[in-house]
């Protein structure tokens, strides 16, 4: 078999169903957002948070059927550094004497269990974050347009910014589908994504752009496949890597973190799904031509010296 660096993949010729696809994730992801909405997290709610610490590593299942089953919702039961400390988040207003109610219900099974703290805890983003988080990401990505484009030209901001709103919106609508924790490392995770993606996707450009500077030719999809080619063991290489990280950080990293987890591996993964297919491909809509990266010639000297 012939090494990844030496094979020749025809991308662009896949365009259409690339698209499809991207485009079917958009839909379903937009549909979600919309119609299923976010399950937020206390860092958006606010609501109030307890912690316990049982003399051994109790089931979280049955803590939290158990708090549903007396008239606690929106529970949400992690536990919190070692497998016997367990962490309660309830989506309702502080109460003094919430921390022992809850106590009491669970030692009704006969648990051995001390309360360590309870506490409320406000939204730390709220209002603020609802109304700006909007405005921020449109700051961002207008500036990672302009950068680009000065860097590039254009068409390639163009792309990349299409590119990287695909990224985003498929993380978001895929935890709006399966509900899970919308919270503020989860935010953190995105923008980790947005970052990740935008690296990727200038290794490639800058790739197309010496391509179409070297070739001799016109044919824009075959320069793309070459350029894509070139870089992509260094691309899945990257991304191998890094998610084998993030499957151990899933795996061992414990329930704190494990929706940070979650965001950065869909995230990667449909970054370098964008960033083969959508960035680059992206272009031939854009009708992007040599002429666009390579300046006019100077004229020559004999066209010089007949000006008058």
């Amino acid at each position: 078999m012939k090494p990844l660096t030496q094979r020749q993949i025809d991308f662009m010729g896949r365009r259409k169903l690339a698209f499809i696809v991207a485009a079917v994730l958009l839909i379903v992801s937009i549909g979600a957002i919309f119609f299923q909405q976010l399950n937020l997290g206390l860092d958006f709610t606010g609501g109030t948070l307890i912690e316990v610490r049982y003399a051994e590593a109790p089931a979280l299942d049955t803590i939290r059927q158990l708090l549903q089953d007396n008239g606690f919702e929106d529970v949400a039961v992690q536990t919190f550094g070692a497998s016997s400390e367990v962490l309660i988040r309830l989506r309702q207003a502080f109460d003094p004497e919430i921390g022992n109610q809850v106590v009491s219900l669970l030692r009704g099974d006969g648990a051995s269990v001390d309360l360590v703290r309870a506490e409320f805890v406000g939204a730390q983003v709220g209002d603020q974050l609802r109304d700006q988080s909007g405005m921020g990401l449109l700051v961002a990505l207008g500036v990672v347009m302009l950068y680009v484009a000065l860097r590039f030209q254009y068409k390639f901001a163009i792309g990349a910014l299409l590119a990287l709103m695909h990224d985003v919106i498929i993380v978001v609508g895929f935890f709006a589908i399966f509900q899970l924790d919308f919270d503020l490392t989860v935010l953190a995770a995105i923008l980790a994504v947005i970052g990740y993606s935008l690296n990727d996707t200038i290794v490639v450009y800058d790739r197309m752009r010496e391509e179409i500077r070297m070739s001799r030719i016109d044919d824009m999809p075959q320069i793309f496949n070459d350029a894509i080619n070139a870089t992509l063991s260094r691309t899945l290489a990257t991304s191998g890597t890094t998610l084998l990280v993030l499957i151990a950080l899933l795996l061992l990293g414990g329930d704190m973190i494990q929706n940070f987890a979650i965001a950065l591996l869909v995230g990667i993964v449909v970054g370098t799904f964008s960033s083969i297919y959508v960035s680059g491909a992206l272009l031939l809509p854009l009708k992007l031509s040599r002429e666009d990266l390579i300046p006019p010639q100077k004229e020559t000297d004999e066209e010089e010296e007949e000006l008058p």
